[in-house]
């Protein structure tokens, strides 16, 4: 392939051009020095090499430093290693050199960012393996993190270049593990548009419906929007405030889990755009402003009292300041109001990076501590559990990444945020570890309640403790905080360590006998064969003997027929490979892999999967091929953390086969309701109808039937007769 070396020459110092013109007016000489020494390197190291699409890849790492600069907010530090963010990786360049030329700090960061692309390439059993790494970077700087949300925000802007299983894998991860990251460090702009980016590959019907729906309806917005600013401005303008007025609509992920929710269709989300006020002020009438503007807006609209956020009065853990309220707009429908200053706006678009400016030669402000704490705390986290699954581990931390907050007080009158739902044992461990061990109860408000108490807004509590309390298992089911946890466990996991050495003794010994390997991924593959939680329980059972040496043989006679699966889906399969011929009645329906190979296999019962669906196999350790929906609840997770074990499936004819779905139905009763929903099915789709149940009160109903379904054509043209239907509300497919 020819390429217009010329042209390309011009295009790359066009966009750092682009780059330096987003930067120069905050930063001084020696740091545009230092930027365009980094671009200097990053464009010798990556001279001969191109991305999947073709162009120069010099491309990839200017994009990711204006994502830095201008998105993310960070500095000339921070630009330089977005530079430089794979040349450890892509080229001759090493750790000793990059150190030489820039110094410690930019070498350990880039050094930071290698590792995880490193980690990205491998194909190993837990993906989200990558998640306990990414957390130990964070805690050392969490820039190597920023970048890494800004590297990945790029990729997935281009990921059209990239082939469909990979575009879904790389898609998967992305909403498993960084758009959380973006979302905890503030970053809601990047957070909304990687859930978004990653439905358009996951979920393309979907992404493409809800996009032209918000395009069609883009022109009546902005004329509600008009409205609205021009009854208010003038309000605004009459107090002598310096503001704007913007409007958007939300975003489309968003508005999709809305519409799963609610089980409603996107016309029926009622808040899907949002109107912002953004006022100048200085620092001493920030909040004066605010609720000055709030006044004003809710004197010339009706607001939803049950809807109001004051996050202005107690800011969330990331800084996020800001005013929510709903209020009864132009033409009686309701929109959400965001009202924040520029500084407040700031920290909304920028997140921790607004925060830690003084990292690149600014001041600390006082509000950096909630993110400060939480770091910390993720240290604490995982230093404590290295004994606990990474999956566990991994819901254990996710579980305060997207958490609602709740605030409490100390006897002393000291705030609190902790996570919706948290307990008076989770306050007990916030305030101190030994405090929480020996918490007895707490006095809520003055009044005794139980440890398991859930904690309400503006309590203020008092732990009771005492030196014979020991922590207990129960405990576990009530705690939320991830330190609560950790704690508990650590204590708990203390008291069987003897038991769990002595059950690996055992392992060791019969795996030797049977002449396996006995590491990591082994102990893996042995904890999901057996449905164990942890390599703990594991290492128990058979200290136990719950597990002997006959389980042992079922594991390595599956573990054959495992090896013989995968080998058959790597690059370079066995030429003289033999496989068991599927059943003859099952020879048309699904093929699997490049080559569209028939082999047995079944259906997952984690979703409802009938022809015409989009599906792909999943290679099980112990029952062989299982076969999922696109849309199964389970997708991305089996994606973003078994990539390597999912194969390609398709239909051959899935006109000959029939399956059953369940589908609901709601709406208003009446006379004859029934009669014409079976007209419908039976009648003029000539489908059979297994089972229905309707119920019905106070005039609505509710009904579930189970239908016989050739393939998704014949449903949804199914559900467009049903909804045409006179007082039928709502028809949706139910997953099992």
């Amino acid at each position: 392939m020819s390429y217009d070396l010329e042209q390309e020459n011009k295009e790359i110092l066009a966009r750092y051009k682009d780059l330096i013109s987003n930067t120069y007016r905050t930063l001084d000489e020696e740091n545009n020095k230092l930027i365009r020494k980094a671009f200097d390197i990053a464009l010798d190291a990556h001279k001969d090499q191109r991305r999947k699409s073709g162009e120069p890849y010099i491309y990839h790492p200017i994009a990711v430093a204006k994502i830095v600069a201008t998105e993310i907010g960070l500095g000339a530090t921070s630009i330089a290693c977005a530079l430089l963010h794979d040349v450890i990786e892509d080229s001759d360049y090493t750790y000793e050199d990059l150190k030489k030329i820039f110094g410690e700090k930019i070498a350990a960061i880039v050094n930071g960012l290698t590792k995880i692309s490193i980690m990205n390439h491998q194909n190993i059993s837990v993906q989200s393996e990558n998640y306990r790494k990414l957390l130990l970077t964070l805690s050392e700087d969490f820039r190597v993190i920023l970048i890494k949300i800004a590297d990945r925000l790029h990729n997935m802007r281009t990921l059209e270049s990239m082939a469909p299983d990979k575009q879904k894998k790389i898609a998967s991860e992305t909403v498993y593990i960084y758009a959380p990251m973006a979302h905890r460090l503030g970053l809601y702009n990047i957070k909304s548009e990687l859930e978004d980016l990653s439905l358009k590959y996951n979920n393309p019907e979907v992404y493409n419906e809800i996009t032209e729906k918000l395009e069609l309806a883009k022109e009546s917005r902005e004329r509600y929007i008009q409205e609205f600013t021009k009854e208010v401005s003038e309000r605004l303008h009459d107090e002598g405030l310096n503001f704007k007025i913007k409007g958007r609509a939300k975003a489309i992920s968003s508005i999709y889990r809305k519409m799963l929710k609610q089980g409603v269709s996107f016309e029926e989300v009622f808040d899907n755009y949002a109107i912002r006020i953004i006022y100048k002020s200085d620092a001493k009438n920030e909040k004066f402003l605010a609720w000055k503007i709030y006044s004003i807006v809710t004197d010339v609209y009706h607001s939803n009292p049950s809807r109001m956020r004051d996050w202005i009065t107690q800011p969330r853990s990331t800084g996020y300041e800001s005013l929510h309220l709903t209020v009864l707009g132009p033409d009686k429908k309701w929109i959400e109001v965001q009202i924040r200053s520029e500084r407040m706006d700031e920290i909304a678009e920028k997140g921790v990076a607004a925060h830690y400016k003084y990292k690149e030669g600014y001041k600390q402000s006082t509000d950096d501590r909630n993110f400060e704490k939480w770091v910390t705390e993720i240290r604490e986290v995982l230093e404590q559990q290295q004994n606990l699954s990474t999956s566990e581990l991994l819901d254990n931390i996710k579980l305060n990444l997207y958490s609602k907050e709740v605030f409490v007080f100390t006897p002393k009158g000291e705030i609190k945020i902790l996570p919706t739902n948290a307990t008076a044992l989770d306050f007990a461990f916030s305030v101190h570890s030994d405090l929480g061990m020996k918490c007895l109860g707490a006095k809520i408000n003055g009044k005794l309640v139980p440890i398991s108490y859930i904690l309400q807004n503006g309590d203020q509590v008092d732990i009771l403790s005492s030196q014979n309390q020991k922590p207990k298992s129960d405990w576990l089911e009530f705690v939320v905080t991830s330190k609560a946890k950790s704690k508990i466990k650590s204590y708990l996991n203390s008291q069987k360590n003897q038991l769990v050495e002595e059950g690996k003794e055992i392992l060791q010994r019969k795996l030797r006998h049977a002449k396996i390997n006995f590491n990591d991924e082994e102990i893996n593959k042995l904890q999901k064969f057996f449905n164990l939680k942890s390599s703990q329980e594991l290492f128990l059972k058979f200290q136990s003997n719950e597990l002997d040496v006959s389980s042992l043989r079922k594991y390595i006679e599956s573990k054959n027929v495992f090896n013989n699966l995968l080998s058959r889906f790597r690059k370079s399969p066995a030429k003289n490979q033999h496989f068991e011929e599927p059943k003859e009645e099952n020879l048309d329906m699904i093929v699997f892999g490049k080559d569209e190979e028939k082999l047995n296999y079944t259906y997952a019962k984690c979703c409802t999967v009938i022809p015409g669906d989009k599906i792909f196999g999943f290679i099980t350790i112990s029952d062989g091929i299982k076969v999922h929906s696109d849309n199964c609840p389970n997708a991305i997770n089996l994606r973003a953390q078994y990539d390597y074990r999912v194969i390609p499936a398709k239909w051959v004819n899935a006109e000959s086969f029939k399956n059953r779905v369940k589908i609901e139905i709601e709406g208003l009763d009446r006379m004859g309701m029934i009669n014409d929903i079976t007209t419908v099915i039976s009648g003029s789709m000539g489908m059979d109808m297994k089972s229905m149940s309707i119920e019905s009160n106070n005039g609505v109903f509710t009904g579930n039937i189970t239908l016989e379904v050739k393939n998704k054509g014949q449903l949804e043209e199914t559900f467009k007769k049903l909804k045409s239907i006179n007082g039928i509300s709502r028809v949706r497919r139910l997953q099992s």
